[in-house]
């Protein structure tokens, strides 16, 4: 079991904990570690304030959410190039003759396997492009479930309403179905 730090360095890491430290600034004013300042807060009963975590997570999550839909965009782009040359005159080239020289050629459209092979990269982008887009629609699934749920309630109390025989209820504010 390590030894217990001194009464007069404890005193001091939980003043720094109150002041609003944080952990490894107090672990490395005192020249402990930071599972001790952990300790230390514990039983002290006092919680790290995680609000700069919690802000720097949002924004890195938006800042990704960003570059995906950046990605997303450019593999579509890539995918609409690619099809493109499906149908376009290409030089094509092989090693040929005695010499083994390279020869090339200008043809009106891509060979056969050349284009199989286009076609599966471009098959390959959009797929890529598809997942990117699943990714952020997982996000705000819950909004649409919501939206289908406030829908349901409303359609469903509309239809008890007429089955007991009195006019449908106004559909409350901020719900799906609101005429404002």
């Amino acid at each position: 079991m390590p030894p217990r730090i001194p009464d007069e360095k404890r005193a001091a890491i939980v003043a720094d904990l109150q002041a609003g430290k944080t952990r490894n600034q107090i672990a490395r004013d005192h020249d402990v570690s930071p599972s001790t300042v952990s300790k230390v807060a514990n039983e002290e009963q006092h919680a790290f304030d995680r609000t700069q975590v919690i802000h720097a997570t949002r924004a890195k999550q938006a800042d990704n959410r960003a570059r995906r839909a950046r990605l997303s965009a450019d593999l579509l782009s890539d995918a609409e190039r690619l099809r493109k040359q499906l149908w376009e005159p290409t030089t094509i080239g092989a090693f040929g003759g005695r010499e083994g020289d390279w020869h090339t050629a200008e043809v009106e459209e891509p060979p056969f396997a050349d284009k199989r092979a286009i076609l599966s990269s471009v098959q390959t982008a959009v797929r890529a492009h598809t997942e990117l887009e699943k990714v952020d629609a997982a996000g705000s699934a819950d909004g649409a479930k919501s939206m289908l749920g406030n829908l349901f309630a409303t359609v469903k109390q509309a239809w008890e309403a007429e089955s007991a025989g009195g006019p449908p209820a106004e559909p409350q504010a901020g719900r799906v179905g609101s005429d404002e």
